[in-house]
C-alpha cells in the first residue's frame, strides 16, 4: 500500500510538471465539441522608426485537431499596406536541425483589418489565420528548435528570422520563440 501512494504521487507530480507550461485561455469540452487555446506568444518583432511588425503564434486544440494561429499586427504614422492570405498560402518554418516544415492555411481569403488609433493617431493593422498542421511536420516541430519563418501571402511572401531569445522593446516582456513549439506542442495533441 505504501509503494501503491508513493507511485500515485509520483504519476501525479510527473503530469502536473509536464502540463505546467499548458496555461489555457479557453478550455470547453461539451458532449459534441472540445476547444483548448493556448494564449499567443511573441515570435517576432521588428521596430524601424514610426513603423512596428509584430508576430504572435496561438495553439490550439479544436475537436482534436491542432491549429497553429497567426496574428500579424502592424503599427505606423504612415498608411499601411493590407496582407491577405488566400487557400493557398502556407507558413513555411526552418528548423534549426536544417529540416523544413510546411504548415497549410485552414480557411478561404482573410485580409488585415485597418484600424485607427486617435490618440497616437497611427494606423493599426491586424491579420488572424489559421494554420494546419501534418502529422510528420507536428512531430518535427516538437523535436528541433525554429530559426525561420516565411510567411507566403497573396502574391508575396515574408520572411521571420526566430530568436533564441526575444525581448520585447515595445510589450517589456521576453520570450523564447525558437523553442515555441517544442514547449507547448504537447498542450494541444
Amino acid at each position: 500500500m505504501k509503494y501503491f501512494l508513493s507511485l500515485l504521487l509520483l504519476l501525479t507530480l510527473s503530469v502536473n510538471a509536464q502540463n505546467k507550461d499548458c496555461s489555457y485561455d479557453v478550455e470547453e469540452k461539451t458532449d459534441s465539441t472540445s476547444l483548448k487555446t493556448l494564449p499567443h506568444k511573441l515570435m517576432n518583432e521588428k521596430i524601424f522608426g514610426n513603423n512596428k511588425d509584430f508576430i504572435f503564434f496561438g495553439l490550439l486544440n479544436n475537436n482534436g485537431v491542432p491549429i497553429l494561429s497567426l496574428q500579424q499586427l502592424q503599427k505606423s504614422n504612415d498608411f499601411i499596406p493590407t496582407n491577405c492570405l488566400s487557400k493557398s498560402s502556407k507558413i513555411v518554418i526552418q528548423l534549426m536541425n536544417g529540416k523544413i516544415i510546411t504548415l497549410i492555411h485552414a480557411f478561404e481569403d482573410v485580409c488585415s483589418d485597418l484600424n485607427y488609433n486617435t490618440e497616437e493617431k497611427s494606423n493599426i493593422r491586424i491579420l488572424t489565420a489559421y494554420f494546419y498542421f501534418t502529422k510528420n511536420n507536428f512531430e518535427e516541430l516538437k523535436n528541433s528548435p525554429i530559426s525561420l519563418v516565411r510567411i507566403q501571402f497573396s502574391g508575396a511572401s515574408k520572411d521571420y528570422v526566430i530568436k533564441t531569445e526575444l525581448i520585447s522593446e515595445s510589450l517589456q516582456t521576453k520570450t523564447n520563440p525558437a523553442n515555441y513549439f517544442m514547449e507547448f506542442l504537447k498542450c494541444v495533441e
